[in-house]
């Protein structure tokens, strides 16, 4: 029987550009769901956060352009926390599904950094 997870996922633009904010979060849902296993009608909603220096699209429109009109989305601002590992530019996804297997998340971009536990100094 499916059980419900999450599993996360993040990736960087080289720039704020609509056509950049698009195309890279579009590879990183794509990613997300070629590699758990994922299907459209499996997705329950999809919470995306962004750096405070991208302006030009919400990340959301990424889900719509592929299609996933039927999920229920969400854009946030990404805390500034002065203590955290700065990475500009950075779109983060949580992914809210229902499978059968436990999910690995996905770091596209060099944000795989940001798994590296913070240093307590």
């Amino acid at each position: 029987m499916p059980r419900l997870y999450a599993v996360r996922g993040a990736t960087s633009l080289d720039e704020d550009s609509r056509a950049q904010v698009l195309s890279r979060t579009q590879e990183l849902l794509a990613e997300l769901m070629s590699s758990n296993g994922i299907r459209p009608p499996d997705l329950v909603s999809i919470l995306f956060t962004a750096t405070g220096d991208l302006h030009s699209e919400f990340p959301a429109a990424a889900a719509r352009v592929m299609g996933l009109d039927g999920v229920p989305l969400l854009c946030a601002r990404e805390m500034d926390v002065s203590s955290s590992l700065a990475f500009p530019r950075c779109v983060r996804v949580l992914l809210h599904f229902y499978g059968d297997t436990p999910p690995r998340p996905v770091y596209l971009q060099g944000t795989h950094r940001l798994l590296d536990p913070p240093d307590p100094a």
